[in-house]
């Protein structure tokens, strides 16, 4: 029998929003059993929460969005990878803003965060959804697509198409412990195009991005140095790893071609709801 696990003790850390671009300090806290992820808005009269569950997700435009009520959180995706990664079922996300820091761009400092935290086990058995049919969604006339098969384990596969040159065709596929995802996964930055960067500023997105913490790419190369020469599919398996975590721990084999948020979270939320007793 897996129990539940939380954080031994509170750590936090500052940073600003990858497209909001505002100061923001998150703590993670110990969570109590059964209570799941929670955020937490500290900047609000009323201090709102926020469950981090499939039938939450509100928006998919280039970051994970969840609301309850009038508040919401989004880009959290990075957070939700690692605490998926790392095991944790309880944790409050308290946050002073409505984006987490996006730090280095990827999920490795939420990683080091929640290991230097340390890990506890509650005494409550762990809920696993074990998937025990194909749930399949499909985008694009099926030129995308992400679904979930019956496998003993978590194992993600993923095909990244881009058009550019430079990128092409990447293909990714591991199975997912704590081990490989620090050394494989949570390093993978995200990725940008330079000529979409004005653009997306004009839609009030990537205001808080740099070439510190987003892998830059132009018609000449990249603008930075890559932590891994596929970097881009790996950086995909770490926003399917989080997105996944609104359904719950999942024992399944995730396999995607040219998935996003979008097809991400509805695969999370018929899953979700298909295996609610």
């Amino acid at each position: 029998m897996l129990r539940q696990r939380t954080l031994r003790s509170k750590t936090s850390c500052v940073g600003v929003g990858l497209h909001s671009g505002k100061d923001v300090r998150l703590e993670l806290k110990p969570g109590e059993v059964d209570s799941g992820i929670i955020f937490l808005r500290t900047d609000l009269p009323t201090r709102p929460m926020i469950h981090a569950t499939a039938e939450n997700v509100t928006a998919t435009l280039r970051a994970t969005t969840l609301a309850e009520g009038d508040a919401r959180v989004f880009t959290i995706e990075h957070l939700l990878s690692a605490l998926n990664a790392c095991g944790i079922d309880n944790c409050l996300v308290e946050l002073n803003a409505e984006e987490p820091p996006v730090l280095n761009g990827n999920s490795l400092d939420f990683f080091k965060m929640i290991q230097a935290a340390g890990v506890v086990e509650q005494d409550r058995e762990r809920k696993v959804i074990r998937v025990e049919k194909i749930y399949r969604v499909d985008g694009e006339e099926g030129k995308r697509f992400v679904m979930a098969l019956p496998y003993d384990g978590f194992r993600v596969s993923f095909v990244s198409v881009n058009p550019h040159p430079l990128i092409g065709i990447q293909y990714g596929d591991f199975e997912i412990t704590e081990e490989i995802y620090e050394r494989e996964i949570a390093p993978a930055r995200t990725i940008a195009y330079e000529k979409e960067v004005d653009a997306l500023r004009e839609m009030g997105l990537g205001l808080g991005g740099t070439i510190e913490n987003v892998i830059v790419y132009n018609d000449e190369g990249w603008l930075n140095k890559l932590n891994y020469p596929d970097e881009l599919v790996r950086h995909k398996i770490l926003d399917v790893i989080g997105d996944m975590r609104l359904a719950g721990f999942l024992n399944c084999h995730i396999v995607a071609a040219a998935s996003g948020h979008a097809l991400n979270t509805q695969l999370a939320k018929k899953i979700y709801l298909g295996t609610r007793n």
